[in-house]
């Protein structure tokens, strides 16, 4: 299977199933010397694990890691640095009904068809559990890109219908965590929580979109070809499961708009910056940061998993009717929160590496 890996300079290497005995990962790249914040790495797992409320999977993982190698006293040593995420809490046996069935929008079937071999217990590989290990590098990413003055911010802009319309300049984003929805306005907050309480109720789910902003990012990051800084942004958050769509700035809004509205006119600010006095194109021009705010959405489609009874096929290809067990999420995009943002600093260290080169280890020895 490839596939496994992602990043250039800055590069992820991730392993392991839903149901195994863990997961993990190797990053190639770190910079040398960081000292690193474990307590942070900690919370940034604890905002993605399941089982941290009632709209979320009853899955009881801590998901507590142990890193393997790459740091030293307590600082980064610029090597392979490896971790490893012990499961705990799986029940492979909820699965066995779904041994040999295709469950409906799930990847079994093309697993089947690709390898002829599958791990039916919670998906294995395709499992969300893998995102864990993303959190973990995104966490490391997230501590070099501070002191790059680089900041990832994200929240759940939509859930079904409810749909959040203030741009996020409108918005308290501290308030995004006091939200069980990770929502930061009150008013729509309840009402997604409320929402997506009555359908699990009701044994089905919805899907929603995340918005993510990342700020104080310098002009000239990105490269400007076929690793456009908005492509791999694409690419990195399409990676992650159950996303189905992507946009940045303007989005498809900018195809009903003149030239004329959508241009983003230069000028320069009383500290003397270049900058634009709209920000259509999301931070983002040829491919390169040109030092406004980027700004993006994902979508994310409804758990295909339900709590109801569903036609389907098996691997005889005989009709059947399918009743899953297991412990699910009847939305992900409030545990998925996280999970943009540690693509999207992925992303931007990666870039960011590449820009500075070895020179990059100088801020935490300076």
């Amino acid at each position: 299977m490839g596939g496994n890996a992602f990043g250039t300079s800055f590069r992820l290497t991730t392993f392991g199933e839903s149901h195994g005995a863990a997961i993990g990962g190797v990053i190639d790249g770190c910079p040398a010397g960081l000292e690193l914040d474990l307590d942070f790495i900690r919370k940034e797992m604890a905002r993605r694990k399941p089982g941290q409320s009632a709209i979320t999977t009853s899955r009881a993982e801590s998901d507590e890691f142990e890193i393997l190698s790459g740091v030293y006293e307590g600082k980064t040593l610029g090597t392979p640095l490896s971790f490893i995420i012990r499961n705990q809490d799986y029940k492979p046996s909820d699965y066995d009904a779904v041994k040999t069935a295709f469950r409906p929008s799930h990847a079994d079937y093309t697993y089947h068809v690709k390898y002829g071999h599958r791990d039916h217990r919670g998906g294995g590989r395709s499992s969300a559990r893998e995102t864990a290990a993303r959190v973990f590098a995104g966490a490391i990413a997230k501590q070099v890109l501070v002191k790059l003055g680089i900041r990832v911010t994200a929240y759940v802009s939509q859930v079904g219908e409810y749909l959040l319309t203030k741009p996020y300049t409108q918005l308290d984003l501290n308030k995004i965590e006091s939200s069980v929805v990770r929502c930061p306005d009150e008013k729509m907050s309840a009402a997604m929580e409320s929402y997506i309480r009555k359908l699990k109720e009701a044994g089905d789910t919805c899907g929603g979109v995340i918005s993510c902003v990342i700020q104080d990012v310098p002009a000239g990051i990105g490269e400007p070809v076929f690793d456009k800084l908005q492509a791999d942004l694409a690419k990195a958050c399409m990676s992650i499961n159950a996303a189905h769509g992507f946009d940045y700035g303007s989005g498809f809004a900018a195809a009903g708009m003149k030239g004329s509205e959508h241009n983003d006119l230069f000028d320069v600010s009383d500290s003397g910056n270049i900058r634009t006095t709209t920000n259509f194109s999301g931070g983002i021009q040829g491919g390169i940061s040109n030092g406004m705010d980027i700004y993006f959405r994902v979508a994310f489609k409804p758990v295909s998993t339900l709590m109801k009874s569903q036609k389907t096929i098996n691997e005889a290809g005989e009709s059947m009717l399918l009743e899953v067990k297991g412990r699910h999420d009847p939305c992900v995009v409030p545990r998925a929160v996280p999970i943009v943002e540690a693509m999207a600093a992925l992303v931007l260290l990666d870039h960011s590496i590449r820009n500075l080169g070895t020179k990059i280890s100088n801020i935490f020895t300076n």
